[in-house]
């Protein structure tokens, strides 16, 4: 008996034993601790076990990187966890300490987090870091995660202008108004030249007024432009086949006229009048510039164009009072006083869907892409690009440009009104002009079917009958015996 209670005493403290030894294995165990999130400035994935830990670099920017709650989040921070989860890797996040994304200095040394992969301060940099040739140098860039250019960001009180004297034709462009002007001159020719050929609408040349003259069909087509109806009135069926036409395509011009002007009111907003960077250069009511030491300022200072240059030497001359630091006092800057800020397209773009009073001018220079910085002669450049393009091959990166660009005024700052261009209309000025000519056609069919009924009762041919009437509708024939009587007069 008392070797059976030893027995069980034995068991059970055994018991106990395994299994407080398998909850503190449990404690200790590297998969089961969480990953740590410190405060302002890092984040980072908590390091599995077989999984390589990567340094990364980045710099504060909405809505790249933005601090919420003491953690990082943006959109260079759902790509890094998407890079992390498809290539297999754990990382810490660092925000680079000079504030800077990477130039050469004065002492020759590499500024920002160019700066920091050179000197093995982190593998990787995640960020809004533009492709040039001069970091190229230095460091290997994955292919570009977002694509972008320069443009300028303007406050909208500043660029408005008051409305011209004849901001009645800013609905259509110089273009459609001379090829309106054109077809209503060649409109009313063709009733004025159809009127006098056609039997129908002038039976007899010779007796009776043709109540279609030149001046009346201006004024014919005039009162078809107004949407009146006026005198005289088409009887043949030649002529109303070109005031039918007409008509129609006066219809849809106004209708497009109307419909572009009302856009252009409650658009609230005019042309801006600086649309490009020669526009800016000319200008003297703003000052511009831009992020010193950014890829932008080096893009006017190496390129060869006259107006870049002009740009460059503004802001070198100006730097201490137009270069700005960051792109929150840049887009500060621009709302608060007459400045004009140049930088990243993509950038401008979320500035004026989050500030309304901001917009974009349409000019875009200098195309260029936001890659991921590696170390030369990485292993994790290839994969890096790899996994990039397979992020927008399955729409994700798309997906994270909706999610972080998505607000109430980004539809507004894309929505900018312009005058109809005449491509617009080609198919209104070719249906008129198919109509002229129809209407030309019938107008010589009833002359010849008259001509060949009168050449029956004459007995001449028809060609015949028809050259007199069409001589004697154009007034050729009379004037032709006028000069033949005058030569005569002179020889004798």
């Amino acid at each position: 008996m008392d070797k059976g209670l030893h027995f069980m005493f034995y068991v059970i403290a055994t018991m106990l034993l395994l299994r407080e030894s398998s909850q503190t294995g449990e404690k200790n165990d590297p998969k089961m601790l969480a990953a740590s999130k410190s405060g302002f400035g890092t984040d980072s994935r908590g390091p599995e076990e077989g999984l390589p830990t990567l340094t990364v670099t980045t710099i504060l920017e909405d809505p790249y990187v933005m601090v919420r709650s003491a953690e990082l989040e943006g959109y260079c921070i759902d790509l890094l966890k998407a890079l992390a989860a498809m290539l297999h890797f754990s990382y810490k996040v660092k925000v680079v300490s000079d504030g800077q994304y990477g130039a050469v200095s004065s002492n020759g040394n590499w500024t920002g987090m160019v700066g920091e992969i050179l000197r093995q301060e982190a593998d990787i940099a995640v960020a809004p870091l533009t492709v040039t040739s001069a970091r190229e140098e230095v460091v290997s860039f994955t292919t570009p995660f977002l694509q972008t250019g320069i443009g300028i960001l303007l406050r909208k009180d500043t660029v408005s202008q008051e409305m011209s004297f004849f901001h009645f034709l800013a609905p259509f462009s110089k273009e459609t108004w001379t090829g309106l002007l054109f077809a209503y001159v060649l409109t009313c020719f063709c009733l004025f030249l159809v009127a006098r050929l056609s039997p129908c609408e002038w039976n007899e040349p010779k007796n009776e007024e043709n109540h279609f003259t030149f001046l009346n069909s201006l004024w014919f087509g005039a009162g078809a432009l107004a949407l009146q109806g006026v005198t005289p009135r088409p009887k043949a069926l030649s002529v109303r086949v070109i005031a039918a036409v007409w008509w129609l395509f006066t219809i849809a011009l106004l209708a497009a006229y109307i419909a572009n002007f009302t856009a252009l009111l409650s658009s609230g907003s005019e042309q801006l009048p600086i649309q490009t960077f020669e526009d800016l250069v000319k200008q003297r009511k703003l000052e511009f510039g831009t992020l010193d030491g950014s890829s932008t300022f080096y893009f006017f200072k190496n390129s060869k164009n006259p107006i870049h240059q002009m740009i460059y030497e503004y802001m070198d001359k100006r730097r201490d009072h137009v270069l700005v630091k960051t792109y929150q006092e840049a887009v500060q800057r621009v709302m608060e006083s007459n400045y004009a800020f140049i930088g990243e397209s993509i950038s401008q773009d979320l500035a004026a869907a989050r500030h309304c009073n901001l917009i974009r001018a349409p000019e875009v220079i200098g195309a260029r892409g936001f890659g991921i910085a590696t170390t030369q002669a990485s292993l994790w450049t290839k994969k890096l690009s790899i996994a990039v393009l397979k992020l927008r091959e399955s729409g994700h990166l798309d997906y994270l440009r909706n999610k972080w660009w998505e607000t109430s005024c980004l539809h507004k700052s894309r929505d900018r009104w312009s005058p109809l261009q005449p491509q617009a209309l080609g198919g209104l000025f070719l249906t008129l002009a198919i109509g002229l000519a129809l209407g030309v056609i019938a107008a010589v069919v009833e002359l010849s079917n008259k001509s060949r009924h009168a050449a029956g009762h004459v007995k001449k041919s028809c060609c015949s009958v028809f050259t007199e009437e069409m001589c004697t509708r154009l007034r050729i024939k009379e004037n032709t015996r006028q000069s033949q009587e005058t030569s005569a007069r002179a020889n004798a």
